[in-house]
């Protein structure tokens, strides 16, 4: 993980392997954002025209490097680009999500550096831990599956930035240092998140999952319960051994649950864990089974937010619930037709065995709301309508609450995840209707995404507020990098879960 430190030195001064500065889109070309004062003076104040010289305008994550000025202690100066100056009117900050994705931008350029010093415009606490998040986000690399020989420079798979310094931050200031930990235990919360995602599958199966989170759960004091298939079998787990029972490795129904002594609300969190999906015997056509090892990524996101929650010390119980299976065809696989009966009683004709993440997630809604939490918010990489309505960065939110639903809008925009509230229109419910069955697994096809959020909601208690987050489209990146996200796995709705929990805890959700 890369360390963090905040600085109060001078970026001339400070020793490290590049300075990075902002620079913004003005209306007449690239200005120098604030925190650069220092940098901008020792080129004579033309360090604007240089990198536009250099081809830079300012835009969103443009990178220019250039040699430092003569006596600075860095041999670099690194120019990142910020998008729009903020208007002259206004109180002259750049966003948050501005700072993080040009942190992020930043600390990716510098792969295989030992330090990188962020002169980027810090006004306040909330500031440095923007550009903090960013440039740890951005550091990120994936190398497990590499030999140490593979490892190289150049391959997007080296050595991550070090050591992020924040300059113009108050290292001695309890608020710079709370924001410091913060973003530190997010950022190191969401990597645990995407290690998972890109996880070759054969090392990934749903046992393998559990141990994983077994090992955090003795690390950080969480309680966790793992079911088995034969308990699975006993408890009447229908939806979660169906999906499963194609595989050789066999599915797990994982608890795991931070409380604290002082809390007065339970969040109940429910992800998807398919750590690999075939479509079973609805077999998925060529050219879309090789990322399939993300599927899981709606359990990494609950699984890391708890831990959060446990490291940050909220004052809110926080209990995830893992849905692991592998979804495989084979000779005992479920077969399109098939009648599953739930962990709720109820019965499902499957009709398509490529929507088995609903069925999963079906049961663990189900035991979820047994414990009567105060909400239930469920994560899953669920439609490909979702991604054909919103594409590849925005997820969808589904409720049963339209105020929750608003709500986890406004938090998902403020951790900076775009995502955007989706209906659940009653007359689609029709479409899952079955002669054989209590409901079938698929419905409509146009608006399918909103059929699976129906869907679900028939397997949520009575009187408990829900919410669904369709992450299909942001779970996983399979084009380049871009700011703070990386190719691969992303680690989508973990911050939006985290900051989620902080509002429960502090209870202003009304």
């Amino acid at each position: 993980m890369t360390a963090l430190t905040l600085s109060t030195s001078s970026a001339a001064t400070l020793r490290a392997d590049a300075v990075v500065v902002g620079v913004a889109k003005g209306p007449k070309g690239p200005v120098v954002a604030p925190g650069a004062e220092t940098v901008d003076a020792a080129y004579d104040g033309k360090l604007a025209s240089i990198v536009e010289t250099l081809g830079a305008s300012g835009a969103e994550g443009e990178v220019t490097k250039l040699p430092a000025p003569a006596g600075f202690k860095a041999p670099v100066v690194l120019a990142v680009g910020l998008g729009e100056a903020p208007v002259k009117d206004g109180d002259g900050r750049f966003d948050a999500e501005a700072l993080r994705r040009a942190a992020g931008a930043a600390a990716r350029a510098l792969s295989g550096a030992k330090k990188g010093a962020f002169a980027l415009p810090v006004q306040d606490a909330e500031d440095a831990a923007a550009i903090a998040e960013g440039a740890l986000l951005g550091a990120y690399t994936f190398t497990a599956h590499r030999s140490e020989n593979g490892t190289k420079k150049g391959n997007g798979n080296g050595a991550p930035l070090a050591e992020v310094a924040v300059l113009g931050a108050k290292p001695r200031d309890k608020a710079f240092k709370a924001a410091a930990e913060r973003a530190a235990t997010l950022a190191s919360e969401v990597n645990r998140a995407r290690d998972l995602i890109n996880t070759a599958p054969n090392v990934l199966d749903p046992k393998a999952f559990a141990a994983a989170v077994q090992d955090a759960g003795k690390e950080h004091g969480l309680k966790v319960e793992v079911l088995d298939e034969k308990a699975l079998k006993k408890g009447g787990f229908g939806g979660i051994l169906g999906v499963g029972q194609g595989s050789d490795a066999p599915p797990r129904l994982v608890k795991v649950a931070y409380t604290h002594p002082k809390a007065d609300a339970t969040l109940a969190l429910v992800g998807k864990g398919i750590t690999y999906d075939s479509g079973g015997i609805s077999l998925k056509p060529a050219g879309h089974n090789e990322t399939m090892k993300c599927d899981m990524s709606g359990a990494a996101a609950v699984f890391a937010a708890v831990v959060a929650a446990a490291r940050l010390g909220l004052k809110v119980n926080v209990t995830g619930w893992l849905a692991l299976a592998e979804n495989m065809p084979s000779g005992s696989a479920t077969r399109p037709g098939d009648v599953l009966t739930m962990y709720s009683g109820k019965t499902v004709e499957v009709l398509n065995t490529d929507a088995e993440g609903r069925l999963v997630l079906a049961d663990a809604l189900t035991r979820a709301s047994q414990e009567k939490p105060d909400a239930i918010v469920d994560v899953a990489t669920l439609t490909g309508a979702m991604v054909a309505a919103l594409g590849n960065r925005t997820f969808g939110i589904m409720a049963n609450d339209d105020a929750y639903r608003t709500a986890i809008h406004e938090i998902a925009e403020e951790a900076g995840e775009p995502s955007w509230p989706m209906p659940l229109p009653t007359h689609l419910r029709k479409s899952m209707d079955s002669p054989v069955a209590d409901l079938a697994n698929i419905g409509e096809r146009m608006g399918g995404g909103l059929v699976a959020g129906l869907f679900l909601k028939e397997f949520v208690g009575e009187g408990i507020t829900w919410a669904h987050l369709d992450i299909a489209g942001p779970a996983f990146n399979e084009s380049g990098p871009f700011g703070y996200t990386p190719k691969g796995g992303t680690g989508s709705a973990v911050r939006t879960l985290v900051r989620l929990a902080e509002r429960t805890a502090a209870g202003d959700l009304g």
